[in-house]
């Protein structure tokens, strides 16, 4: 279990939707929060509504000089928490290599430029929290989902080589892995969602793993039991079962 009272943590993709939601759950925690996101606008607003300390520091995760600018200013750190992300569908019919470049960009190489600013840092003096978002559609290629699925799957490989690095030491290491949550990204589907999330529960969810010593955690609980177990289907069957 964590103690999370007087702990100062990085939301960065905190101006709406999960990472808007989480940021309320983890105030109301007694988390001290540092909001990013590029949004400034957003982030004040949030940083009025919460509870506990916060304040906002904008910052464009596929710019990596704006990264270290933010990560700068947010000084003295317990954790990082990476929730950004872009999303456009589309198929391979329909390739839009400006959207496909942007989704790997900011939902992959952000990441990388996140946590590689802070990642050092916890190693040397061996305490810290970073936690990663990624994502159902990482565990394996889905129909439509150019550059987002592919973005998230390098995401979660990511956290999976950070957490055998450090699994050892006092730097913890966790991956959450959401399904459908409604917001402004998944409003531009035009297919069924099955399970579909509302943030709030999402965001429940995910600061629950964060309690946690878990590395892990998929949810929807039933829901991600198809994508778990489509990693052992042979092919012939889950493109029979996905595509």
């Amino acid at each position: 279990m964590s103690e999370w009272q007087g702990k100062r943590y990085w939301l960065v993709g905190a101006s709406e939707g999960l990472g808007e939601a989480l940021a309320h759950v983890m105030s109301r925690a007694g988390v001290e929060l540092v909001l990013s996101a590029r949004n400034a606008d957003k982030l004040a607003a949030l940083v009025a509504e919460l509870p506990g300390p916060a304040h906002a520091v904008a910052c464009d995760v596929s710019d990596r000089a704006s990264v270290e600018a933010a990560r700068a200013e947010a000084g003295d750190l317990d954790g990082v928490v990476m929730l950004a992300g872009v999303y456009w569908p589309q198929a391979a019919q329909a390739w839009d290599a400006g959207e496909v470049e942007m989704m790997c960009d900011v939902n992959f190489t952000g990441t990388a430029r996140v946590i590689g600013s802070v990642v050092r840092d916890f190693a040397e003096r061996d305490a810290g929290h970073i936690v990663i978002t990624g994502s159902l559609s990482g565990f394996r290629g889905l129909p439509g989902a150019q550059g987002y699925a592919a973005s998230k799957a390098g995401t979660m490989v990511m956290a999976e080589s950070l957490y055998a690095d450090l699994r050892n030491t006092g730097v913890k290491v966790q991956l959450a892995n959401p399904g459908f949550i409604r917001t402004r990204l998944t409003d531009k589907n035009e297919f069924s969602m099955p399970f579909i999330m509302e943030p709030e529960a999402a965001a429940r969810e995910m600061f629950e793993h964060m309690c946690t010593d878990h590395f892990k955690k998929s949810f929807p609980t039933m829901f991600s039991w198809l994508f778990r177990a489509s990693q052992f289907m042979p092919d012939w069957l889950y493109y029979r079962l996905f595509a």
